[in-house]
């Protein structure tokens, strides 16, 4: 296939680059830069423009892009930069594609398990309605902004992905340093519940999407047993042989104060099932948090 990808250099969209790559698909990378190789186009994610003729004769699009929700304080500026760089660049996006002829069969656009806010210890799905919050109302917005594609006859599927965890990079990234050290914190109580999903199984998951042609509409990322804060903490910190140290907390109060709002996204519990990724006949090769931290803190195969 030949097969259209944004945000190719991101954490998902390198693995997956590299993945459809090594299975001798035909990977078109859309970058906002100017191209520095063949397989590169450039693309403007806010503007409807399908004039260029690299993306003629695409089979499918993997619309990752989007400003990282982590990588900033929330200030309003940058609120205003994460909701544009999803709503406005998936809609220009989708409507372009309606403007080739022939147009992809199908259009997986990256989403988030933002959708349902905070559930508490309550378990959702894709069945769950929309939750509060900056992010639930981003994400919202984010996945109408496919619809031009969805009328235009072509098959659109969500990626509603939870904490991608990966040594590479993400919030394993993040973590695995202090870890190293042995001053890895819990964060709050530790008692809120994180739904995450080991890269390999959130590529396998894109590209069953990809693949499964019935597959359309909202699919939780999220490997089917999640964990609390404190769970994450103890298992990465026995992965790595590291002294675990309960006592270390860094208190809701300051990471409100040093954050801001941008706090909720440790402290908000999301116990969010993968109902319809696992109906549809998907199977996770890394369930548990102690597989997936085995695998994802693996060294890298020698060639």
């Amino acid at each position: 296939m030949k097969i259209a990808v944004t945000g190719s250099s991101g954490l998902v969209g390198t693995a997956l680059t590299a993945s459809l790559r090594a299975d001798g698909h035909e990977v078109v990378r859309l970058v906002r830069r100017p191209p520095r190789g063949p397989g590169e186009v450039r693309w403007d994610p806010r503007a409807a423009d399908a004039g260029n003729p690299a993306l003629n004769g695409v089979d499918a699009c993997v619309h990752l892009a989007g400003a990282g929700v982590g990588d900033h304080r929330w200030t309003p500026a940058y609120k205003a930069e994460i909701r544009a760089s999803r709503v406005l660049a998936t809609h220009g996006l989708a409507t372009a594609l309606t403007r080739l002829d022939p147009p992809p069969r199908v259009l997986i656009t990256a989403s988030a398990i933002g959708w349902y806010g905070g559930t508490g210890n309550a378990a959702v799905t894709e069945d769950d309605p929309a939750g509060q919050g900056f992010l639930a109302t981003v994400v919202r917005d984010w996945e109408a902004a496919a619809a031009p594609a969805r009328e235009h006859g072509i098959r659109v599927a969500q990626t509603r992905s939870g904490l991608v965890l990966s040594r590479a990079g993400g919030v394993l990234g993040r973590l695995t340093l202090p870890a190293k050290l042995g001053v890895l914190p819990r964060f709050g109580d530790g008692t809120q519940v994180m739904s995450w999903i080991a890269l390999t199984d959130e590529i396998r998951a894109i590209r069953f999407l990809l693949e499964t042609d019935t597959a359309s509409g909202p699919f939780n990322l999220t490997a089917p047993n999640p964990v609390t804060n404190d769970e994450l903490t103890r298992a990465l910190l026995a992965a790595l042989h590291r002294p675990d140290f309960p006592w270390l907390r860094v208190p809701a109060s300051v990471l409100r104060l040093g954050l801001g709002e941008m706090s909720a996204e440790l402290l908000t519990s999301a116990r969010v099932a993968p109902k319809r990724l696992l109906e549809a006949g998907f199977e996770f090769r890394y369930p548990t948090i102690t597989s997936a931290l085995s695998a994802e803190l693996a060294p890298p195969p020698t060639v």
